[in-house]
């Protein structure tokens, strides 16, 4: 099985660079989705409507395009239309370790195309510099025996700011389920690696979105709030925009990883 993670999407031209990705895989296959290399593609999208959380054109547009399942974060309650939509729309999830009187759903089963496999998928926030959520360790926990009694293949998107946090997840969850893909820095980390008990794992797979920037905004105007310390709002930038993202390949069988590869792919064509 071998599944396709896109990094955190930022604004338009993270959007663009990822359909525009999708659309040229479509156009080299032929068959697109039959004939993609990917069984499942899982983008993390909570930042893809101005930089600030996700909404149902949104969400359509990346399905549209060949996405399986759509993560978020923090910021996923930021566009306030989400609240139409989130309760009826499967394949997008939010933290699992918010309340559970809260919208949404925090993991997602999704089937490949030709219907023989399928992925769990489930969206956990950090607790260290972040909002106030619970314990994630403890809601993997609670949460691992009922995506399992359906499915072995089963990825883990920790969206969360602390490095030390993220790796003790990746020790933490080895060996039970396939992938720990790292989101909400939006700088692509170098660790990417197979964990000795079969969990393929990366700090942080990096941002989808312009790179003439701070992590997708304005550089001028992060620059006067550095240099001021005054309030500032912060607008989606332009330029060298780049599509990161990781290809993670899993046992058919056991669900462990058999390999992961970093992406880092430049969008000339898309501002």
């Amino acid at each position: 099985m071998k599944i396709l993670f896109i990094g955190d999407i930022v604004g338009n031209p993270g959007r663009s660079a990822v359909v525009q990705f999708l659309k040229e895989l479509k156009e080299s296959l032929g068959l697109f989705p039959d004939g993609s290399p990917y069984d499942f593609i899982v983008a993390n999208a909570e930042n893809a409507a101005g930089g600030k959380g996700v909404t149902f054109e949104i969400v359509d547009q990346l399905l549209a395009s060949g996405v399986s399942a759509i993560t978020t974060g923090n910021h996923v309650w930021d566009q306030k239309e989400i609240f139409d939509f989130i309760d009826t729309t499967p394949q997008l999830i939010r933290p699992a370790n918010y309340p559970a009187e809260v919208p949404g759903r925090g993991t997602t089963i999704v089937t490949s195309v030709d219907g023989q496999t399928e992925l769990a998928v489930i969206n956990l926030a950090g607790q260290v510099f972040m909002n106030r959520y619970t314990n994630p360790f403890h809601a993997l926990d609670a949460i691992l025996p009922e995506v399992k009694a359906v499915t072995p293949h089963v990825l883990l998107d920790f969206h969360a700011e602390a490095t030390s946090e993220k790796i003790a997840m990746g020790w933490y969850a080895d060996g039970r389920v396939g992938a720990v893909i790292g989101t909400h820095t939006h700088v692509q980390t170098a660790d990417e690696r197979v964990l000795p008990q079969g969990t393929a794992y990366i700090t942080d797979v990096g941002m989808t979105g312009p790179y003439d920037s701070v992590i997708g905004s304005r550089k001028e105007q992060v620059l006067d709030r550095f240099l001021t310390m005054m309030p500032a709002r912060f607008v989606v930038a332009k330029g060298d925009v780049k599509l990161c993202a990781v290809e993670v390949e899993l046992d058919d069988e056991t669900g462990m990883a058999v390999s992961i590869e970093r992406l880092f792919i430049n969008s000339p064509g898309v501002r």
